[in-house]
C-alpha cells in the first residue's frame, strides 16, 4: 500500500534553515569578511608606501637638483678648512655650506646663499628640515634677509667639502637622508614601518675667471 505524506510533513519539509545551520553560516561569511579586510589593508599599505616613497623621492631630487645648480655657479664657499694640506681638517664634514652667489662690482651688490640643516620646531618626532638664507649686501652692509625652508622630514643631512689650495673649493657632496610622508593622508601609516630614502651626489663650481 503507497504511503503518502501529510500536510503537516510537506509544511515541515518546506521550512528554512535551521539554527545551527545559519550560525555556521555566519561563522564562515565573517571569516571571508575578516580575511578580505586584511588583505584590503594591507594592499592600502602598500600602496601609501610606495606612494610617500615615490612622491618624496620627487621632491627630494628636485631640491637636490636646485642645490647642486647653485652650488656649480657660486663661488667663495665656506666653510673652509684653516689648512687644506691637513687630512684631519680637508675634507670637511658639515651640515652647512655657505657662497657667493651673485655679484656685481658696479654696484658692489653681492648676494650670499646659505643653506643648512636644523632641527624642525613643526615636528614632533625630532626631524629636521634644510633650510635656504638669502643675504643681500650693498657697500658691505646687509640690506635683505630671506629664510625659507626647502624640505622637511630630513632624517640627515651631511655636505663634505673638499678643498683646494687657495681655498677653493674642488668639490661638494651631497648627503639626503629623507623620511617618506604624505601629509594628506599621514593616520593612515600611523602602525606602518615609514620608509626612508637617501640620495647621495656631488657637483664641482666652475673655474669663473676674470
Amino acid at each position: 500500500m503507497r504511503r503518502t505524506r501529510s500536510p503537516r510533513h510537506l509544511r515541515a519539509a518546506a521550512g528554512g534553515f535551521s539554527l545551527i545551520e545559519m550560525m555556521v553560516a555566519l561563522g564562515i561569511s565573517a571569516a571571508l569578511l575578516t580575511a578580505s579586510l586584511a588583505a584590503l589593508d594591507t594592499s592600502f599599505k602598500s600602496y601609501q608606501q610606495t606612494s610617500e616613497t615615490a612622491s618624496t623621492h620627487v621632491v627630494t631630487r628636485i631640491v637636490t637638483h636646485r642645490v647642486l645648480t647653485m652650488i656649480r655657479t657660486g663661488r667663495e664657499f665656506a666653510p673652509y678648512p684653516i689648512d687644506v694640506l691637513d687630512q684631519t681638517q680637508n675634507p670637511m664634514f658639515t651640515n652647512t655650506i655657505e657662497f657667493v652667489s651673485a655679484e656685481d662690482e658696479a654696484t658692489n651688490f653681492r648676494e650670499v646663499t646659505r643653506i643648512f640643516a636644523e632641527i624642525d620646531p613643526e615636528a614632533t618626532d625630532g626631524s629636521q628640515r634644510l633650510m635656504l638664507t638669502l643675504d643681500e649686501f650693498t657697500d658691505g652692509v646687509l640690506t635683505s634677509s630671506e629664510t625659507r625652508p626647502l624640505l622637511r622630514g630630513v632624517l640627515d643631512a651631511t655636505f663634505t667639502l673638499e678643498y683646494d689650495i687657495g681655498p677653493q673649493l674642488k668639490r661638494a657632496t651631497m648627503d639626503l637622508t629623507v623620511e617618506a610622508s604624505d601629509i594628506g593622508d599621514a593616520g593612515l601609516n600611523a602602525n606602518w614601518d615609514t620608509p626612508s630614502l637617501r640620495l647621495v651626489a656631488s657637483a664641482s663650481p666652475r673655474r669663473l675667471r676674470d
